[in-house]
């Protein structure tokens, strides 16, 4: 069922965000002329949990939708970093001050396969503890909120939270801490 692409063009390049245009052929041979790509940088998010069992989660203000709400600590990985574990770690880091004694991959998500190239790896971070200020860019304000889980069980189904992969990489946390009932 994969299709052979043909030919690409580059529309637009950015830091963060390209659009590609392509032509592409189907196995049947149907000509697909054009298809749009847009390309991102990997991401990486972590459901992060401190030593006493509390959730780390931040507010951002989010100028796509126009509102402020509630997610989970990552963003993209950097070319400096080791690994997709480093990456997370400098992340949680940055944000909200915290490190933890350890990381769990939970597996990979795609926002949108369909015209978007890039992944967002999913990790489980457990016994986070302060150890410093945020070190945030200079584009970001990130308020950071520890609460209870079960005042984030209730937060989830009150749909506090939209973006979808954070809410993917909570569902998989979930379930890998037992919490989730299916």
């Amino acid at each position: 069922m994969n299709w052979k692409t043909l030919s690409s063009e580059y529309l637009f390049k950015d830091l963060w965000f390209t659009v590609r245009r392509d032509r592409c052929e189907t196995p049947e041979g149907k000509i697909v002329d054009p298809y749009y790509v847009y390309e991102f940088p990997t991401w990486v998010t972590a459901f992060a949990l401190t030593e006493d069992n509390q959730v780390l989660l931040e507010t951002q203000y989010r100028h796509g939708i126009g509102e402020t709400h509630y997610e989970i600590p990552g963003g993209c990985v950097d070319d400096t970093d080791a690994s997709l574990e480093a990456a997370i770690r400098r992340e949680l880091k940055e944000e909200t001050g915290y490190e933890f004694s350890k990381y769990e991959y939970l597996g990979k998500t795609c926002a949108n396969p369909s015209t978007n190239n890039n992944w967002m790896h999913m990790f489980l971070a457990t016994g986070g503890r302060k150890t410093g200020a945020q070190e945030l860019d200079a584009n970001e304000e990130i308020g950071v909120e520890l609460v209870s889980m079960e005042r984030f069980k209730q937060m989830f189904r009150d749909n506090a939270f939209i973006q979808s992969m954070h809410v993917t990489c909570m569902l998989y946390a979930l379930q890998r801490l037992g919490a989730l009932q299916v």
